[in-house]
């Protein structure tokens, strides 16, 4: 049994006991969070599939670790101009792990 659901605006496939990384939430380690927007279902008796989504499909996942993923780092010029600038990027990420898919 798998879904597909929808955080962060981005979509993520996620099975029982899988570990998934998404886009910061609001939450603390060892909490547990339920995602509601579930775009498609995948059971043993068929696929369901939302406009857009599902209703009374929930996904249950406990959060495991906040953190910043690798540094980007970026650099701009402007030709003849002596203009010259670099930047860094870490972006903020929690990690989930999948307990329950209701359907």
């Amino acid at each position: 049994m798998y879904a597909v659901i929808e955080t962060g605006g981005k979509q993520y496939r996620a099975a029982e006991k899988d570990t998934v990384r998404v886009e910061k939430l609001d939450a603390e380690v060892g909490e547990e969070v339920t995602l509601g927007q579930v775009l498609m279902v995948s059971t043993d008796s068929g696929v369901r599939v939302g406009a857009p989504y599902l209703e009374g499909v929930t996904v249950t996942a406990k959060v495991v670790r906040q953190g910043k993923a690798r540094k980007i780092e970026g650099f701009t010029f402007k030709a003849k101009k002596n203009e010259r600038r670099r930047f860094g990027h870490r972006q903020p990420f929690t990690e989930l792990v999948i307990q329950t898919i209701t359907a």
